[in-house]
């Protein structure tokens, strides 16, 4: 193993004995940013920004009672058997194949992408981007346990079942969706406005329905690049809460190729509700001034994410670098949203 991988190991292994949420229901970003940091060449700075993330995190919560393959369901979107979850899942990727498991559980759990405002999947894409990428080492596979855990007992559907069927682009269906009435609320109230937003379900379901796996696979990228750059431009609506407009869809874009293909369009289906109940929920009425990223480079950005510190700016910077990769000559308003999160969300401490 070399020391790259080493420090997301160390820092995986500290997390794991942290409850994945503090504060009553803020989540634990630690594994899904230190996992971008080694990602992007900043594994010096783990252990240090992690000594100070983890001054704020909790226990792990007690146990309540077992979970098998028989009870499971009485506990789906329980937060308080999230230990419960988490050892349940635990056994499952110690008795099979981690891709079995996780390809048992997306379309359980993919209809619950809601819950505690996206994170659980965020977190699952992080870890399965790893094990993709990097090495199936024992805390990774613990991760991605924790992971599916944590989404298992935060499900919680959209009040709105979203069926794309139209010919429009991600960029256009963003833009033509309708703003809730009231902003200044929780994630979940926020939610529960979209089913009596006039015109909201007809704008999401205008968004173009694909062919097949590969044309959700691409769809889904186009949302991702889509998100990234309204962000730029409607972050301060909530410059926290925005990110995961992007940083979702984005989730699951890097977990398709862990799974079936047959599951790859009922995928892009459900990240798109997600971006477009987001941007509806938190995007500002109107956009700000122009910020370009100038001559800074991918790499440049990124390690101003890590001196900026907070784990949004950390992660919108790892996804505009995504999107900033999939064009021969990188992506100026990705990058230069990843610069507007730093602008708007106040810096880690």
């Amino acid at each position: 193993m070399n020391t790259t991988n080493g420090t997301l190991d160390e820092a995986l292994e500290r997390l794991h004995t942290t409850g994945p949420e503090f504060r009553g229901f803020l989540s634990n970003h630690g594994p899904m940013a230190v996992e971008a940091l080694v990602r992007r060449g900043q594994a010096r700075t783990v252990h240090r920004w992690l000594d100070t993330y983890a001054a704020k995190l909790e226990d792990v919560p007690s146990p309540q009672s077992p979970l098998d393959d028989t009870n499971w369901q009485e506990a789906l979107g329980d937060p308080r058997r999230v230990t419960d979850w988490t050892a349940y899942l635990t056994r499952q990727v110690a008795e099979r194949p981690w891709r079995e498991v996780l390809a048992e559980w997306w379309p359980r759990l993919l209809p619950g992408i809601a819950g505690a405002a996206t994170h659980p999947v965020i977190r699952v894409g992080h870890a399965v981007r790893v094990l993709l990428e990097e090495g199936e080492e024992a805390p990774r596979i613990a991760e991605l346990a924790h992971a599916i855990g944590y989404w298992a007992a935060r499900h919680t559907t959209l009040p709105v079942t979203v069926r794309p069927a139209g010919t429009t682009s991600p960029a256009d269906a963003l833009a033509a969706l309708p703003r809730i009435a009231d902003q200044q609320v929780l994630p979940l109230d926020g939610l529960a406005q979209l089913p009596g937003t006039d015109g909201w379900l007809t704008a999401a379901e205008a968004l173009r329905a694909p062919e097949d796996p590969d044309a959700a696979r691409d769809q889904l990228a186009a949302v991702v690049q889509a998100a990234t750059h309204r962000y730029l431009d409607y972050g301060h609506g909530d410059a926290v809460l925005l990110v995961h407009a992007a940083t979702a869809p984005n989730a699951v874009l890097r977990t398709l190729p862990a799974l079936p293909r047959s599951l790859w369009s009922a995928s892009l289906g459900v990240a798109w509700a997600a971006t477009a109940a987001l941007t509806s929920v938190y995007s500002a009425p109107e956009p700000l001034p122009p910020l370009r990223a100038s001559s800074l480079t991918p790499e440049e950005v990124f390690a101003r994410a890590t001196a900026h510190g907070d784990e949004h700016a950390i992660k919108l910077a790892d996804t505009a670098l995504d999107v900033a990769s999939w064009t021969p000559d990188g992506d100026d308003r990705a990058l230069s949203a990843a610069l507007r999160g730093m602008e708007l969300i106040e810096p880690g401490t």
